[in-house]
C-alpha cells in the first residue's frame, strides 16, 4: 500500500511539472505573438500611407483604434475566462488577431482596415490578463514573481522578432501576402494553445492558496496602490520615449543616431525585465520600486549635460530602469488579491498601465508644446518620483500580510 501511495504520488507530481512547462511555454508563445502583432503596425504604417492615401490623422486613428479596442476588452476577457476557461479564451483571442492581420491583408480602403485592425486588437486583449493569471496559477507562491518575469521578457522578445520577420517578408514578397502569412501563424498558434494549455482543476495548491487567503488575507489597499505605481510607471515610460528622439536631436543626432538610440533603450528594457524579476524576488517589491524609478529619474535628468556619445552609453541603463520596475509590478498582483480574483485582478491592472500608456503621450505633448522638451522630459521624471511615497505606503501593508522578515 505504502508503495502504491508512493508510485501515486510521484505520477502527481509529474503531471504538476508537466502542466507548469505547458503553461509556462503557452503563455510565452502567446505573449511573445501578440506583442510582435501589436509593434508590426509602426512597419505597416508608412506603407498603408502609400497604398491608401492615408493623413497622419487616419494613421494615428488605426495605431489608436487597435490600442483602445486591446485596453477596452481586458476585463471583459477575463470574465469570459471564468465562464468558458482559459485556454478556450487565450485561443479564441489569438485566432482574432491573427485573422484581423489576415483580413488587413486583404484590405481595399481605409474602413476595411480599420475593421481588421479592430478585430486585431479585441482578440489581443485575452493575452495579458488570461496568460498571466495562468503562469501565476502555475507557480503558486514566490516563484510566480521570476514566473512571470521570465513571461514578461518573452513579449519584448517577440516585439523584436516578429516585426524583423516582416521586415525581412517584405525584401520578396507584397505586404499583403506578408500580413496573410503571419496572420495565419495566429490562426495555427489558437489550435495549439487550445490543445497544450494545461487544464487546472481544483488542486491542493489552491486550496492552500485559499486557505492563506483566509489565515492572512491580501490587505485591501495594497492593490490599489499597486495600481497607482502601475499607471505612474507606464506614463514615465511613454512619456520618456515620446521626447528622447526630440532630445537626441537637439544633441545633433542624425536619424540612424536615433534609431539605434532606441535599440539601445528596448534591448536594455528587455533584459531589464528579465533581470528585475530576479531583483524583486530577492529584495522584493517596494525595494526594487525605489531602485528602479530613482534610477530613471536620475537616467534622464543625467541625460541634459551629456553629449551625445555619453547619453547613448546612459540609455541601455535606463532602459533597464524603466522597463525593469514592471516585472515586479505585474508579478506581485496575484498575491495582493484573493486566489479567485488574480485573472480580473490582473485585467484591472493591464487596463490601467495599457490606457495610461496611451493617454500619457496626448498629456505630456500638450505640456511639450506649451513649455518645450526640456521643461516635459523634467515632468517625467518627476512623475517617475511620485512612485517612490506610494510604494513606501504599499510597504506597511505587505508586512502585515507577509510579515517583517519577508522581502517587501
Amino acid at each position: 500500500m505504502r508503495w502504491l501511495h508512493w508510485e501515486a504520488f510521484t505520477v502527481r507530481a509529474a503531471e504538476f511539472s508537466r502542466d507548469q512547462r505547458r503553461a509556462a511555454s503557452v503563455a510565452a508563445g502567446a505573449h511573445a505573438l501578440h506583442d510582435g502583432y501589436t509593434d508590426l503596425i509602426y512597419i505597416m504604417l508608412p506603407l498603408w500611407q502609400a497604398e491608401f492615401g492615408l493623413t497622419y490623422a487616419a494613421l494615428g486613428v488605426l495605431r489608436g483604434m487597435f490600442v483602445g479596442a486591446m485596453a477596452s476588452m481586458q476585463i471583459p476577457a477575463s470574465l469570459l475566462a471564468d465562464r468558458l476557461g482559459a485556454a478556450a479564451v487565450l485561443a479564441l483571442g489569438t485566432a482574432l488577431a491573427g485573422l484581423g492581420y489576415c483580413l488587413a491583408g486583404a484590405s481595399t480602403g481605409f474602413v476595411m482596415l480599420l475593421g481588421a485592425l479592430i478585430i486585431g486588437g479585441l482578440g489581443a486583449s485575452a493575452q495579458h490578463p488570461i496568460a498571466s493569471a495562468l503562469v501565476a496559477r502555475a507557480f503558486a507562491g514566490p516563484r510566480s514573481l521570476t514566473a512571470l518575469g521570465t513571461y514578461n521578457f518573452a513579449g519584448d522578445l517577440g516585439k523584436m522578432t516578429v516585426p524583423a520577420a516582416l521586415s525581412l517578408m517584405l525584401l520578396a514578397i507584397p505586404w499583403r501576402s506578408a500580413l496573410a502569412i503571419l496572420g495565419s501563424i495566429g490562426l495555427a498558434a489558437a489550435v495549439v494553445i487550445f490543445v497544450f494549455t494545461p487544464r487546472y482543476s481544483r488542486s491542493v495548491a489552491a486550496a492552500k492558496d485559499d486557505l492563506r487567503a483566509v489565515e492572512s488575507p491580501p490587505p485591501p489597499q495594497a492593490f490599489p496602490l499597486l495600481l497607482c505605481i502601475g499607471i505612474l510607471d507606464s506614463a514615465t515610460r511613454m512619456g520618456f520615449l515620446l521626447f528622447l528622439p526630440f532630445v537626441l536631436t537637439a544633441k545633433g543626432a542624425t536619424l540612424q543616431d536615433v534609431g539605434l538610440a532606441m535599440t539601445l533603450v528596448f534591448a536594455g528594457g528587455a533584459a531589464g525585465k528579465l533581470a528585475c524579476a530576479f531583483i524583486g524576488a530577492r529584495i522584493g517589491v517596494t525595494g526594487t520600486v525605489w531602485l528602479t524609478e530613482g534610477l530613471t529619474a536620475a537616467g534622464i535628468l543625467a541625460l541634459f549635460p551629456l553629449p551625445l556619445f555619453g547619453a547613448l552609453l546612459l540609455l541601455p541603463l535606463i532602459g533597464i530602469a524603466l522597463n525593469g520596475t514592471s516585472s515586479v509590478l505585474y508579478g506581485s498582483v496575484p498575491d495582493l488579491v484573493a486566489p479567485d480574483w488574480r485573472t480580473r485582478a490582473l485585467s484591472i491592472f493591464y487596463t490601467g498601465t495599457i490606457g495610461s500608456g496611451a493617454l500619457a503621450p496626448v498629456l505630456f505633448g500638450r505640456v511639450g508644446d506649451a513649455l518645450g522638451v526640456w521643461h516635459a522630459l523634467v515632468l517625467v521624471a518627476v512623475i517617475a518620483l511620485f512612485t517612490l511615497p506610494l510604494a513606501a505606503l504599499l510597504r506597511p501593508a505587505l508586512v502585515r500580510r507577509y510579515g517583517s522578515g519577508a522581502s517587501v
